[in-house]
This record gives C-alpha cells, sequence and structure tokens, in this order.
C-alpha cells in the first residue's frame, strides 16, 4: 500500500506537469494579447511534446504511464506489475487512472490561474474551450473516433515495443526515456492531430474539460459534453488495441 501511495502522487504530480505546459502552449497560441498569439499548430504541437518530456521527468519513480491508455494497454498487454514493484490488479489499475484524472483537473486550474487576464481578455468562447480540452476539425464523431483510435495506438504500441522488460522498467512512458517520448507524441501531432487534436490520453482531455466547466471562467460557454467521449473512448480502444496487438506482432518482429 506505501508503494501504491508514491505511485499515486508520482502520477498525479506528472499528469498535472504535463497538462499545465500542454494547455499553456495552446493558451499561449490561442488566447488575446498573448506574446504567443498565432504561433501555430506547429507551436502547439512542440510544446504538447515536451509537455510530456516534463511530465515523464517528473513521474518517472510511477513509470509515468500519465495516460489512461497507457495504464490499461499494458494491462492488455499482460504487464505483472507497475512502477515500484506494484503489482496490477484492480486497486492499482484504479489508482493509476484516479491519479492521472486529478492530475489533468489540478494541470488545467494552475493554467488557468496563470493566463486568468487572457482568458478574461479573449472574446470567443470557442478558444477558451480549445486551451481545455480537445475538438474535431471536421466533426464527424464516428471518424473522430478512428483517429483518436488509430493515434494512440500508435503511442501506446511503441511504448510497448521499446520498453517493458527489454530496458529493465515496469512499463509506462518511462520505459520508452522523456526525450524519445516526446519527439513520439510530437510527430503523432504532427502526424495524425489535424483532424481531433489528437487528445491521445482520456485524463489529458476529460481531466481539463471538467476543470473547464467547474471553473468561473468569464463568458466560457459550454465544455461540449457531446464531443467529450470521443477523446476517452477512443484512446481506450486504441491503447487496449496496442496492448493484445503487441502480444502478437512483437514477438514476430523480434525474431
Amino acid at each position: 500500500m506505501e508503494n501504491i501511495g508514491a505511485v499515486f502522487v508520482s502520477e498525479i504530480v506528472g499528469t498535472a506537469m504535463l497538462v499545465l505546459l500542454g494547455t499553456g502552449v495552446v493558451a499561449n497560441v490561442a488566447l488575446a494579447k498573448n506574446k504567443g498569439l498565432g504561433g501555430g499548430f506547429l507551436m502547439v504541437t512542440i510544446g504538447w511534446g515536451f509537455a510530456v518530456f516534463a511530465g515523464v521527468v517528473v513521474a518517472y519513480r510511477s513509470g509515468a504511464h500519465l495516460n489512461p491508455a497507457v495504464t490499461l494497454g499494458l494491462v492488455a498487454n499482460g504487464t505483472e506489475e507497475f512502477g515500484m514493484g506494484v503489482p496490477v490488479n484492480a486497486v492499482s489499475v484504479l489508482a493509476y487512472i484516479g491519479a492521472q484524472m486529478i492530475g489533468g483537473i489540478l494541470g488545467a486550474v494552475a493554467c488557468w490561474l496563470a493566463y486568468k487576464q487572457h482568458f478574461d481578455a479573449e472574446p470567443d468562447p470557442a478558444n477558451k474551450l480549445g486551451v481545455f480540452s480537445t475538438g474535431p476539425a471536421i466533426r464527424s464523431y464516428g471518424w473522430n473516433l478512428v483517429t483518436e483510435i488509430i493515434g494512440t495506438f500508435v503511442l501506446v504500441f511503441v511504448v510497448i515495443a521499446f520498453g517493458g522488460d527489454r530496458q529493465g522498467q515496469s512499463g509506462g512512458l518511462a520505459s520508452l526515456g522523456a526525450l524519445p517520448v516526446a519527439l513520439l507524441v510530437i510527430v503523432i501531432g504532427t502526424s495524425l492531430g489535424g483532424p481531433t487534436g489528437y487528445a491521445i490520453n482520456p485524463a489529458r482531455d476529460l481531466g481539463p474539460r471538467i476543470a473547464h466547466f467547474i471553473l468561473p471562467i468569464k463568458g466560457k460557454g459550454g465544455s461540449d459534453w457531446a464531443y467529450s467521449w470521443v477523446p476517452v473512448v477512443g484512446p481506450i480502444i486504441g491503447g487496449l488495441l496496442a496492448g493484445w496487438a503487441a502480444l502478437i506482432l512483437l514477438p514476430l518482429l523480434a525474431a
């Protein structure tokens, strides 16, 4: 139980750091009167990649899952232990996912505090919501779901392929290393991020969306709950498929 408590705190802090810096780069690009205003999608993608870098460094002790899709993908792949030798069971899985959700909310709240005046100055509610959560370029729930599944599959499959016992880690983004996982997130964003904004992480999207809903943001508008299931269900499916596919494909590729 002591180890579960430690990884719980690690995942909260790591996910909060990831979300603070990731939503922060979106705020810098999208909100009125910012020095980064109009920086574009590439700036956002690079910022998110290195936000993951920071989160992995902070949460290395827990294996730095930082993402329910990663946690569930590792379970599907047959991982027996998480970070610090914590056994894989219902309690540890819930501890990881609960910590990731809490971290997502806290990171988004911190971003709002950092950009409070710019949220107040921004006239467009869509730009405010876009800081917190993803939205599709073309709204088509089925195809948006497919995009999130594919993007998350790439993330989890590569993490499993690179990491695991071969690298002396217990899975998670930490098994890939902080810099490689940042580059992986950047390439997913630049290659597959256009249609949906590439949530590829339920905690990264739902946690900040909840923060958007509860925070007293001036002129914020709705939280787009009609779309909110896509960046949750898509990454979960993608992570599970990657875990199962890795069981079959990786032994063949390594032979």
